[in-house]
């Protein structure tokens, strides 16, 4: 089992399919894959990985879903775990949201809905070439 984890949120099922498929496709076993349909999911998974000592590499999180928007997520994210990358998966981002999380959580990409499988593997490598894992 891995000692690393990629995390995607997104409150629709198919697409965290889509993407667990695809990070499985592009670099299978070497990380762990979770998946989460809200925020409040995405924390308790979060505190679960902590407590295996599993580390959270990136987190790809939806920006428009109920309760918690992604932008606040990856925000809090940030500031609780300041090493993780974050990427954010939009269909409907506001600029002001996409510029309120690089200022706020460092966001490392922002993807847009429908992306390639290229595009998410490039945000994937790009991000952990720059956190030198």
């Amino acid at each position: 089992m891995s000692d690393t984890a990629i995390i995607c949120v997104d409150d629709e099922t198919v697409i965290l399919e889509g993407l667990k498929e695809q990070l499985i496709r592009r670099f299978g076993e070497k990380y762990l894959y979770e998946v989460a349909e809200s925020t409040t999911e995405a924390w308790e998974i979060i505190e679960e990985l902590i407590e295996s000592d599993v580390g959270i590499l990136i987190i790809v999180s939806d920006w428009l879903m109920p309760g918690m928007k992604g932008d606040e997520f990856l925000i809090r994210v940030h500031q609780k775990f300041p090493n993780v990358i974050t990427v954010m998966l939009t269909g409907q981002a506001d600029e002001a949201a996409i510029g309120r999380v690089k200022q706020e959580a460092n966001l490392h990409r922002c993807l847009y809905k429908p992306w390639t499988e290229e595009e998410l593997s490039e945000a994937i490598i790009s991000g952990l070439e720059q956190s030198d894992v």
